[in-house]
């Protein structure tokens, strides 16, 4: 179920603040690790902003972390099966992409699945990562038109298409379109 944007900034900045202070990092490690400046995340910390998926990422990022595992609940799953009601969700506040955390939370398993759904006309930007040249992702795209931008290509996805690709390069996710596109990202956190 889908949080109040309030509820969710909250949620956000304790998760960020915890997983900072486990990692034994101040705020000024995490801004040179991630690239965002010390005075964002105090913001995203104290729920006075809403990251980007972007940015989250490149916080995640330097925290050594996914996106999902970020969105994970902390304490361990006892199940392997992930139901659809109980998957969790994020909003990002610039595009209005959906974000679902498939995957069972837990698992001991380098395989992350997350389904989004992504608004007409919406770019998401991700800038090189060093740290992700270790991992590796498919799009797969289940309805509408998905142009994935890389730096030597463009390839534009169709329904049913799959693209493998590293993520430590710098590459857009567009939806050219006036729907909706929905997809599943399977990233693998380590070959």
């Amino acid at each position: 179920m889908e949080n109040s944007d309030s509820e969710l900034e909250i949620a956000i900045g304790e998760r960020l603040k915890s997983l900072r202070a486990s990692s034994g990092l101040t705020l000024d490690q995490l801004a040179d690790r991630s690239g965002v400046s010390r005075a964002m995340i105090s913001r995203i910390e104290r729920a006075e902003a809403s990251p980007t998926a972007a940015l989250l990422a490149r916080l995640c990022e330097g925290l050594g972390l996914t996106l999902s595992a970020f969105f994970a609940p902390e304490e361990p799953s006892s199940s392997p099966l992930s139901r659809r009601t109980e998957q969790r969700l994020w909003r990002d506040p610039t595009t209005g992409y959906l974000r679902r955390s498939v995957s069972p939370p837990g698992m001991p398993s380098p395989v992350d699945i997350v389904e989004i759904e992504f608004p007409a006309g919406a770019r998401v930007s991700f800038p090189p990562r060093e740290e992700s040249r270790v991992m590796t992702q498919h799009v797969w795209l289940f309805e509408g038109v998905l142009d994935m931008v890389l730096a030597d290509a463009t390839h534009r996805l169709q329904p049913g298409d799959c693209l493998f690709m590293d993520i430590g390069d710098a590459f857009d996710f567009y939806n050219p379109s006036d729907k909706p596109a929905r997809y599943a990202v399977i990233l693998n956190r380590g070959r």
